[in-house]
């Protein structure tokens, strides 16, 4: 199989004009391609001890949950505002188009989990950063961020300086 970024579709002005959307459903629609992205991720992080690995709504829940469940690690979702039924901590940011809010529950995971942070895309880090706030809020050790996806020109790296970052595709 060559490389990963072959399954990615391309979708120029979404959801704005002037951003070039990285599409990632024919790779999901690939079972051989999914299959070893994670696997790659396994393989990266599988000497860690993992107790909670976290996922971005929405794309990054599809990488997180197998992710969780292939290091046999819990799985907390980071949601965007008011999606969550219990108490949560909150921290809005900056898109590349616009602001967010994400929130996750303020019992998510005990004090001082090991825990990774996972999404599929890593562009101008605001989102992760964000997430990094919200699991350090929590008292969380944060492992590492992987991401499937990463644009450089975008100075996403700047934002979560402090922090290992893997990803399996650059563009």
């Amino acid at each position: 199989m060559q490389g990963f970024s072959q399954f990615i579709r391309e979708v120029p002005d979404f959801p704005k004009p002037g951003i070039v959307f990285k599409d990632i459903t024919p790779l999901l629609a690939n079972p051989t391609a999914f299959h070893k992205v994670i696997d790659e991720f396994v393989r990266h992080y599988k000497y860690e001890a993992i107790d909670v690995v976290t996922g971005i709504e929405a794309r990054g829940f599809i990488f997180a949950t197998a992710l969780a469940y292939r290091l046999g690690a819990a799985f907390v979702p980071i949601r965007k505002k008011g999606k969550l039924p219990a108490e949560t901590h909150e921290t809005t940011y900056e898109l590349e188009y616009g602001h967010d809010t994400v929130e996750i529950h303020k019992d998510a995971f005990p004090k001082h989990s090991r825990v990774l942070i996972c999404d599929d895309l890593l562009a101008t880090g605001g989102t992760l950063a964000a997430s990094i706030d919200l699991v350090e809020k929590l008292e969380g050790d944060i492992v590492g961020v992987t991401v499937l996806i990463e644009i450089p020109e975008l100075n996403g790296r700047e934002k979560i300086p402090n922090y290992d970052i893997f990803s399996l595709i650059k563009y």
